[in-house]
């Protein structure tokens, strides 16, 4: 029953490969993968430049070296993100606690957010050092690099705000403990308790114990006269 444990159904049910990837959740991992690449790959390979003064390179971004890296860090990060949220994604299925499911919901999350968060962030930080580049050889060459990774920085902002908002909804969603009581039973609620073993009628000799007294009282009416009326 999809939906009815945050986002997924009972655990342990099989895998099908071809509704995971129709999940507006797995497309959007494999977007935001994408755009991850488009940052952090133009910068390492045309982001640094020679300078005018000397053979030594520097970053197109205004020679800022703390923007370049600031770019492939953040690129590097949601490449490995995406990646393993999205084999847990392929796990997530199998999980049988409902604390590690919510765990797990929260983790993605908490980091959607704050990587939605360092995207704008991102953004921001190389638009404005590359208006204040001054034009040159170097950054006439590497110009198409710098706005390929200023473009995907804000198209990230909004993948990953995206995937902010489908965790949110997922731990909204909850979990619908049934799933996880009839897997513990074992059985089903409705199954009868099994009575207590019948005898046979007949009660043996050692069914009771001795009294604990062993004297046998004295019935007889010995020294006890009936009073005359």
């Amino acid at each position: 029953m999809e939906g009815a444990s945050f986002g997924a159904g009972r655990a342990g049910a099989a895998f099908d490969p071809v509704s995971f990837a129709r999940r507006p959740q797995t497309l959007l991992r494999v977007v935001s993968w994408v755009f991850s690449i488009a940052v952090f790959g133009p910068i390492v390979n045309e982001g640094y430049v020679n300078s005018d003064s000397g053979p030594e390179l520097r970053c197109v971004f205004n020679g800022n070296a703390g923007a370049c890296r600031f770019g492939v860090v953040l690129g590097l990060g949601a490449f490995i993100a995406c990646v393993a949220f999205l084999l847990l994604d392929v796990r997530f299925q199998q999980i049988s606690s409902v604390r590690d499911r919510r765990r797990a919901v929260l983790l993605d999350l908490g980091f959607s957010g704050v990587w939605s968060f360092l995207w704008f962030v991102g953004f921001c930080f190389l638009t404005n050092q590359w208006q204040r580049t001054t034009p040159g050889p170097g950054t006439a060459q590497a110009g198409d690099a710098a706005r390929a990774a200023i473009a995907f920085s804000f198209f990230s902002i909004l993948s990953w705000v995206a995937l902010t908002v489908k965790a949110l909804q997922r731990f909204r969603l909850g979990t619908d403990m049934s799933l996880f009581a009839t897997d513990q039973l074992g059985t089903g609620a409705t199954q009868a308790y099994p009575g207590y073993p019948v005898g046979s009628g007949v009660e043996g000799t050692e069914t009771y114990q001795s009294p604990p007294f062993t004297e046998t009282l004295d019935t007889s009416s010995k020294g006890y006269q009936v009073p005359a009326y």
